[in-house]
């Protein structure tokens, strides 16, 4: 949240960005040298401008870049002066750092020349052009070399540039709204062999990126910092309130659509005159103007697991084998995967309870589970399953076996995930440590990759994915044991059989 400044002339990055977070364990930043050189050229920063350069620069107590393996975003509107920030950056380390390489790549080649001919304009400008040898122009080879054996490579990923090269210390992602997993992993092991004693430096700047936009990188990188989940990255927002709907064209814009502009434009008014927000405005129509103009992001990408206790929930005893779970939970995934947990509660303290990854299959084969399941369950260990999950076809064949199957309810699952989420938070839930070879993995993936959806307007929830790849069966599976677990306080019956699989 956003902190009013302290005085006017002076406002620190926290009081200005939106979002500000710091990569772990930073003593130092590379900055001073690069203000100082910077200085040397004539280069002057605005004053927001070197906190930025300050984060982007950050190095832990090794002397190493603070975020060289998960990079720093900066997600910052249009019109704000980010390329003559990096711009500037990178021209001091490549004087400060001889044989330097940077890579500084745009989706679209014409993003890509703009940022090659504002970069042109900087090499000849009086103090920087005695250091540079030759500049290349041509189309997907443009390039700036400095007599001590230092480079900038410019080029667009649309037409495959970033392929092939070795020893990058620098590599830039523009456009990084529009940067897929394709192209980054294509490039960023190009950096892998930087011989720079801070390692390399990654450094990623977009807008918001539009629902038909491939921003999964941008928005993971995003989602990853604002959580928490990710303490090797840095992450600066510029934005206006979330809340914030632009007034819409032709009417004017209003004083109050001004505040919002400023919060989002550091350079504004000082640099951004209102004129070239009202042309920007006028360009690209009221959704992309929130996003490029205002910096707003899609509300639903920031979102925590509901069971942020469940690492400190271990327990170094499993249960008896010999002794069958008080219930089974089923889910399947929408691409097939199977899961069942098993909940074991505890015989003297009932509102403890044991969970287990009890079998994953991958390949969706309902009659080999619906075996699986009428072999362990048999009558008495009470299977829950979800009405509305994929698993719910199982339904009809176990309880033709006789087995005591609970199809619940959307309520019911309200309840499953809230009764799961309490005994987590209050170390009620017990399970074990991932192993190499207890399968166990899987299930902890599937809890810290889930994230709450609303169930009708009571506040109860469900589970989803908080992203699109990860496959929560097994944290639905283990919702729907523990509810079933909470139901059923009888002695829990011997197996009959082996109930791991």
């Amino acid at each position: 949240m956003r902190k009013q400044p302290t005085s006017p002339s002076t406002p620190r990055l926290s009081e200005l960005a939106k979002h500000v977070v710091a990569p772990q364990g930073v003593v130092s930043t590379g900055f001073p040298a690069v203000e100082q050189k910077c200085r040397e050229l004539g280069i002057t920063f605005r004053p927001w401008q070197p906190d930025v350069a300050r984060l982007i620069l950050a190095k832990r107590a090794d002397g190493k870049y603070a975020a060289t393996i998960g990079g720093t975003g900066l997600s910052i509107p249009r019109q704000v002066g980010k390329t003559f920030l990096v711009g500037a950056i990178v021209f001091a380390l490549c004087l400060l750092r001889p044989k330097l390489t940077v890579i500084w790549t745009a989706h679209r080649l014409r993003t890509a020349e703009e940022t090659f001919g504002k970069m042109q304009a900087f090499a000849k400008r009086k103090r920087i052009a005695p250091h540079i040898v030759r500049i290349v122009r041509g189309s997907g080879d443009e390039a700036i070399e400095f007599g001590n054996g230092s480079r900038i490579l410019f080029g667009a990923r649309e037409r495959g540039f970033g392929r092939g090269f070795d020893e990058v210390d620098v590599l830039i992602f523009d456009e990084a709204q529009i940067l897929t997993e394709s192209a980054l992993d294509d490039m960023v092991p190009a950096t892998n062999q930087s011989r720079q004693p801070t390692s390399a430096l990654l450094l990623f700047m977009g807008t918001p990126p539009k629902p038909t936009d491939p921003g999964e990188v941008f928005t993971r990188m995003r989602t990853e910092a604002l959580t928490g989940e990710d303490d090797d990255t840095g992450w600066v927002e510029f934005g206006a309130d979330d809340d914030y709907e632009p007034t819409k064209p032709p009417a004017q814009l209003t004083e109050a659509d001004w505040r919002e502009i400023a919060k989002a434009n550091p350079s504004y008014p000082q640099d951004t005159p209102r004129e070239a927000v009202m042309r920007m405005r006028k360009k690209l129509g009221p959704e992309s103007f929130k996003r490029e103009g205002a910096g707003i992001w899609d509300r639903l990408h920031v979102t925590k697991t509901p069971f942020p206790n469940w690492p400190n929930c271990i327990s170094h005893i499993p249960p008896d084998p010999s002794l069958a779970p008080n219930a089974l939970g089923v889910d399947m995934s929408h691409d097939r995967v199977i899961a069942i947990t098993g909940c074991w509660v505890d015989p003297d303290l009932h509102e403890d309870s044991h969970l287990e990854l009890l079998s994953v299959d991958v390949t969706g084969d309902t009659a080999s589970a619906v075996d699986w399941i009428t072999e362990r369950a048999g009558r008495r260990i009470r299977v829950l399953i979800d009405s509305l999950s994929p698993a719910a076809s199982m339904a009809p064949t176990l309880r033709a076996r006789k087995v005591d199957v609970m199809l619940t309810s959307a309520g019911d699952m309200g309840k499953a995930c809230g009764g799961l989420h309490d005994a987590v938070r209050d170390g009620h839930a017990w399970h074990v440590a991932a192993t190499d070879d207890n399968g166990q993995k899987a299930l902890d993936d599937a809890i810290k990759g889930c994230a709450p959806r609303d169930i009708g307007k009571a506040g109860a929830w469900g589970l989803d994915r908080s992203d699109p790849d990860q496959n929560i069966a097994p944290a639905v599976s283990a919702a729907l044991a523990h509810f079933g677990g909470s139901m059923t306080k009888r002695k829990r019956p011997k197996t009959r059989g082996v109930i791991y699989s």
